[in-house]
């Protein structure tokens, strides 16, 4: 598990990195799962997970003199392909799924998360976000974007208002 959430990013970073060092200019963003340093039920998947939040900001850290930017972006309940097959809908009908669990009512695509680290991308001011852990509900607050199915999902929102 580590060698695939971890060491891939670590990887991928290291030979970025030094293309971006050279234009002085660039954007890592890691996709992590929910925001901060808490546990996450299991501990190798909560050690990958805050793993790869703090190589954000340790990058951030290590590359600002650089000019290049290193935030984490976390979805909210992901309607990924995975997640539809697991509860046997497709996109068309994939609103069926809240028999099973109420809460996927609040799910998010995976191009909600995109349009989130797009709207970063094309942030002139992006380097003020360097090192910090954002979500798509709160890149969505900041930029104004919505998701493919004309929804704005908040699962930060969401979340705290159901205690969890």
């Amino acid at each position: 598990m580590q060698q695939q959430a971890v060491h891939s990013h670590i990887m991928t970073a290291h030979y970025a990195a030094p293309i971006m060092i050279q234009r002085k200019a660039g954007l890592i963003v890691e996709i992590t799962d929910r925001i901060g340093y808490h546990y996450r039920g299991n501990l190798f998947y909560s050690l990958a997970k805050i793993g790869v939040s703090h190589l954000a900001q340790a990058m951030a850290v290590d590359l600002k003199p650089h000019g290049v930017t290193a935030v984490a972006v976390s979805p909210g309940f992901l309607r990924s392909e995975a997640m539809l097959e697991y509860f046997g809908v497709k996109e068309e009908n994939w609103r069926d799924a809240a028999a099973q669990d109420i809460h996927f009512l609040q799910s998010e695509t995976p191009y909600f998360v995109a349009r989130g680290i797009a709207a970063l991308a094309a942030d002139p001011k992006v380097s003020d976000k360097s090192g910090q852990l954002l979500s798509s509900w709160g890149l969505s607050d900041d930029y104004g974007f919505i998701d493919i199915d004309d929804r704005r999902p908040h699962w930060g929102k969401y979340a705290e208002e159901n205690g969890f």
